[in-house]
């Protein structure tokens, strides 16, 4: 009798082999001198500080800050497009924007990726993009877990999970508590729909309006696909900037990551219960991205704004005698950026001036 197989279940031990043997010098153009060689290890490893003072972070009271996350279904599109060296930038983002709210530097990255099945050149595709959003957040790619389940997922899903992890000073922790009335409210831009509300962005665009991913959207100059997959920010290289830049002072006193929620929900996450945020209407630009997808699913302001980020990707609540200064550095950093409003004495909420 022919004896079974890990393959015959669907595991391809050699094949499996082959795709994590492609990994290494991918994640090799993440490291820094702080990532110690592990080669055949079971965990990575990260140096904290350095002996030598060339290189020294000369840390005081160091905390470190982790977050995780994944890409929601904004998976299904990229697998229904097909084009997979783009997804792992949004999960680098959804997880490094998350830890750069406390004032955190990132210092390093670990995935999860699940397969259905053994695919090397798919399972590269995806690790490139990882590795470029690390490079983008100035994080190591340290290591991760490639699983092959073919029960659980169907035949080409995939799915993916983020663990960020960095460090920040006791005293320069940013939860809410330094913000005050009079602090000013800056958003940055976001590059579209990030990574969140895909169920209702696949029913509008899929289901309702019947639409394919090579469909030209006149209003946005750009086809289904490319609006749909663009890339989440990642805002660490300027927000990093502008909190070194202030060595003494602490100006900044809250950042906020529009994610799920919407800007008012997430701004309140910010914010201490003696205070509220302020935000003038029609204070930015909203891409027209937004209203192109308000329209082809029928979709209520109210819902909109409670599902999407609208336009702003980031939020930083600011002391208003630096807040122009603030605005200057961020543009020059790429970013663009508009005053939403400001911080009034309140109860933690945020709303609509």
């Amino acid at each position: 009798m022919t004896k079974t197989t890990y393959k015959d279940s669907g595991v391809d031990l050699e094949l499996y082999g082959k795709a994590m043997a492609q990994l290494p010098s991918l994640l090799k153009r993440t490291h820094s001198p702080r990532v110690l060689p592990s080669e055949g290890g079971f965990a990575g490893l990260f140096q904290l500080d350095f002996s030598g003072q060339l290189f020294s972070r000369n840390y005081v009271n160091p905390v470190l800050v982790s977050a995780t996350d994944g890409v929601g279904t904004k998976l299904k599109v990229a697998q229904k497009a097909g084009i997979h060296n783009t997804i792992g930038i949004d999960l680098v983002a959804m997880c490094v924007n998350d830890a750069l709210c406390t004032g955190a530097e990132p210092l390093f990255f670990l995935d999860y990726v699940a397969m259905s099945k053994d695919d090397p050149p798919r399972l590269k595709e995806i690790v490139e993009g990882i590795t470029t959003g690390c490079l983008q957040g100035h994080m190591a790619l340290v290591g991760g877990e490639t699983a092959i389940m073919p029960d659980l997922y169907q035949v080409d899903d995939y799915d993916l999970a983020g663990f960020c992890v960095g460090v920040v000073e006791r005293e320069k922790i940013l939860d809410g508590s330094a913000v005050t009335a009079g602090d000013t409210i800056i958003g940055l831009a976001s590059s579209g729909l990030h990574s969140n509300g895909y169920s209702l962005v696949r029913k509008a665009v899929f289901e309702l309006a019947g639409l394919q991913m090579d469909h030209w959207v006149e209003s946005c100059q750009a086809t289904v696909g490319e609006l749909l997959l663009e890339p989440t920010t990642i805002y660490v290289q300027a927000v990093r900037s502008v909190l070194n830049h202030y060595k003494v002072k602490g100006v900044v006193h809250g950042i906020a990551h529009i994610t799920g929620g919407g800007l008012h929900e997430n701004l309140a996450r910010s914010l201490n219960p003696r205070v509220d945020a302020q935000i003038q209407a029609g204070s930015w630009d909203i891409p027209p991205l937004f209203d192109w997808l308000q329209e082809i699913g029928n979709i209520d302001q109210q819902e909109m704004e409670r599902v999407f980020n609208m336009g702003i990707g980031l939020v930083l609540v600011v002391s208003p005698y630096f807040a122009e200064s603030i605005q200057q550095q961020l543009t020059n950093s790429g970013h663009k950026n508009w005053i939403l409003g400001s911080v009034v004495e309140g109860t933690g909420t945020s709303g609509w001036a």
